[in-house]
């Protein structure tokens, strides 16, 4: 268990806020640079690789964390006017002392980020609430295992969990079954690791994967795409 008394803000190469979990030894996001990982992971090789004829997203975020994904989700969705309903699923939310000191708005420099930021992580858990009228949120407390989705439920799936070492029940075969069954066909799933075991896990439950250039300081990402089954969405 992530002890929230231990959690550290640290500030990441390219200027960014990240939180250091010492019980662990590890980090919320990559040291080379929180925003710049974000941004190339899971909105660079997720977001804008859905089809463009969607206009409306649904997400799942596994690991909400720091609020950056949903964050950087929300204003690329505005761009392209897309209709998102996003859900973040946590076992240990941060505490409003971290996230208030968190300097992404800052780095973001848009009028109404400050709002919006504090928004995704001040509203309800386990209650749906809109951020805007074009951005649902849902944010589930609860630990990944013990929550049971609907079916062909997901476009695009953040899997942004601590690292197999850390949290080895995060990346089981059991994990990405559950999540395979919770996306449509062809959804997406993208994730920082690429590790073997990973990749095993994710093809055993049904998933296409392919490795892709990473962001600074790391060589290679993971994208896998639910194979499309006859006579689902």
């Amino acid at each position: 268990m992530i002890k929230n008394s231990q959690l550290k803000l640290i500030i990441t190469d390219d200027g960014s806020s990240s939180i250091f979990v010492p019980e662990i030894g590890e980090h919320y996001h990559s040291t080379f640079g929180a925003l710049q990982e974000s941004e190339h992971v899971y909105i660079t090789t997720g977001f804008h690789s859905l089809p463009d004829t969607l206009t409306s997203i649904h997400i799942l975020e596994v690991g909400f964390g720091s609020g950056l994904n949903a964050l950087l989700t929300y204003y690329e969705a505005e761009k392209k006017q897309l209709k998102i309903y996003y859900t973040g699923i946590e076992a240990f939310p941060l505490p409003k002392d971290i996230y208030q000191k968190i300097n992404y708005p800052e780095l973001l420099n848009k009028a109404s980020c400050q709002k919006v930021f504090l928004s995704l992580h001040d509203s309800a858990w386990d209650e749906p609430q809109n951020i805007s009228d074009d951005f649902m949120l849902f944010k589930v407390y609860a630990k990944l295992q013990e929550f049971e989705f609907e079916n062909n439920s997901f476009d695009l799936v953040y899997f942004d969990a601590f690292s197999p070492e850390s949290q080895p029940e995060m990346w089981s075969f059991e994990i990405f079954e559950k999540i395979y069954k919770a996306m449509k066909s062809d959804g997406l799933l993208v994730t920082y690791c690429v590790k073997g075991i990973v990749k095993q896990r994710l093809r055993k439950a049904g998933f296409s994967i392919e490795k892709l250039p990473g962001p600074t300081g790391k060589r290679e990402i993971l994208r896998a795409r639910k194979i499309r089954i006859p006579g689902l969405r």
